[in-house]
């Protein structure tokens, strides 16, 4: 053990100041029902933007602060596929003329693997 740690100290997040002197900020206490029927509440700041659903602790359903309305769902973009972003470089007939020239390349063995292309080739390394 380090010479330098306090002896009779545990590990872990122990303070060894007090409370005396400090000011804790304003707080409030937000009341959440889940669907299941489970009731909590979150303490908050008082300036807080307080959200209308919280995870409920208990179950994880989404919970509906107390005295308050479910917020409508935003619109979602709908997400980008792969196929979506090539199509914004190249048109349909310009990926099939390169899909045409890729197999031939494969076809004929000059790309590919070369245990299936070019076994009649000889090696040189």
């Amino acid at each position: 053990m380090a010479e330098r740690t306090l002896r009779g100290a545990r590990l872990g997040g122990q303070s060894f100041e007090d409370e005396r002197g400090i000011e804790f900020a304003a707080r409030q206490r937000v009341a959440y029902v889940c669907p299941q029927g489970h009731e909590f509440d979150i303490p908050m700041a008082a300036e807080a933007e307080v959200p209308a659903l919280w995870e409920c602790p208990r179950c994880g359903a989404e919970a509906l602060k107390r005295d308050g309305e479910r917020p409508e769902p935003k619109a979602e973009k709908p997400a980008r596929t792969h196929w979506d972003m090539l199509l914004e470089r190249r048109s349909e007939k310009e990926l099939e003329e390169i899909l045409a020239e890729r197999l031939e390349l494969l076809r004929s063995g000059e790309i590919g693997p070369a245990h299936l292309h070019r076994s009649g080739k000889s090696r040189s390394a």
